[in-house]
């Protein structure tokens, strides 16, 4: 099955190479950037914080220290590190070239040491960074078979390794956008910067405040989230993806408690079995323009009458926006809200 967020050889390090996860993440979202960076915490500093230990993808993640040698495994987890004041604790970013950091945040990450360019950096060129603190979006990063250190393996070598909440697999169907938040207050407290995060928090949550209101009484539409790869159509049911439809107000074609997404968020179909559901719009992520374009086509020359295609509300939004742990999950909230229910904005 072709589905985003399923790894594959090829069209990972394609979509990758392509921006697969362009992000139009902040650029009108108001989120802030803390610039000053957390205190120094000695050795002997009486005012060093204590050592934390929190559960994480069902594991027991431990610092001992406030880590001074972070790695952020993708442009996200890197951009959400800077924007909590963490730029002179960053040791690396990995898969910097999958997308490319916001204009705000871009400059504070000149001199992070660029760790693999569109895919998770090999194990050794990871390792040889001497990380004390590996922050990812998914496990996937860590798939030894594919080369890459395995939590172990970076545990070994003293890093504490910390997953986005939204893309631990036992989270993955049924993570909700505000899983970033427990993702926020975990790194606050691991860094030492609970101020920056909670500001983070506060902003975010305010953003998801003002959709919910826009949205209350309006009447809902039939959407349904699809993703294209060729000739290979997919619909998105479960997971944060699905928490993103809803919250923008959406009445959803597909949903977690449907059989064909028992056991993962994202279902090969036919276009037959969802030109059948009428839907009055279409929700579909791409990796870059030329996908835009190819996915546009797809659907107006396949589903000519269906009411998405007719009434144009056919809204792309960036595969970065929808990959768990990320601001953009917030940011992608308003902008289908917007385009579903103008009117209420």
């Amino acid at each position: 099955m072709t589905t985003p967020h399923t790894p594959r050889p090829r069209t990972t390090a394609r979509r990758a190479a392509g921006a697969v996860l362009v992000a139009a993440l902040l650029a009108g979202c108001g989120q802030s950037v803390t610039t000053d960076p957390p205190a120094e915490a000695g050795a002997g500093d009486e005012t060093a914080p204590a050592p934390v230990t929190l559960e994480n993808c069902g594991r027991e993640v431990v610092v001992e220290e406030v880590p001074t040698a972070a790695v952020g495994m993708h442009p996200a987890q890197t951009e959400l590190l800077l924007r909590l004041g963490l730029a002179d604790r960053l040791a690396g970013q990995a898969q910097a070239g999958a997308q490319a950091l916001p204009d705000d945040v871009a400059d504070l990450a000149q001199d992070v040491l660029v760790v693999g360019d569109v895919m998770p950096p090999p194990r050794e060129d990871l390792l040889a960074v001497g990380p004390d603190f590996v922050y990812s979006p998914t496990t996937y990063e860590f798939t030894a078979e594919q080369g890459f250190a395995s939590i172990e393996q970076l545990e070994q070598a003293g890093a504490a390794v910390y997953v986005a909440t939204g893309g631990c697999a036992e989270r993955r169907m049924s993570a909700e956008v505000t899983d970033l938040f427990t993702d926020l207050e975990n790194l606050g407290e691991m860094f030492d910067v609970q101020d920056a995060a909670a500001e983070l928090v506060e902003q975010s949550q305010a953003e998801l405040d003002e959709v919910e209101a826009a949205v209350a009484d309006v009447e809902k539409l039939r959407v349904a989230q699809v993703y294209v790869e060729g000739t290979t159509l997919s619909a998105i049911g479960a997971g944060v993806e699905h928490d993103i439809l809803r919250r923008a107000g959406a009445d959803t074609v597909h949903a977690p408690d449907q059989p064909a997404f028992a056991d993962f968020f994202a279902a090969t179909i036919t276009p037959e079995s969802l030109a059948a559901e009428q839907p009055d719009a279409l929700v579909f992520s791409v990796y870059d323009d030329g996908h835009e374009a190819a996915t546009r086509e797809y659907l107006t020359t396949t589903f000519p009458d269906m009411p998405a295609v007719r009434e144009g509300r056919l809204i792309a939004v960036s595969s970065a926006d929808v990959f768990p742990g990320t601001l953009g999950n917030v940011s992608i909230v308003r902008q289908i809200a917007e385009q579903l229910y103008p009117v209420a904005f």
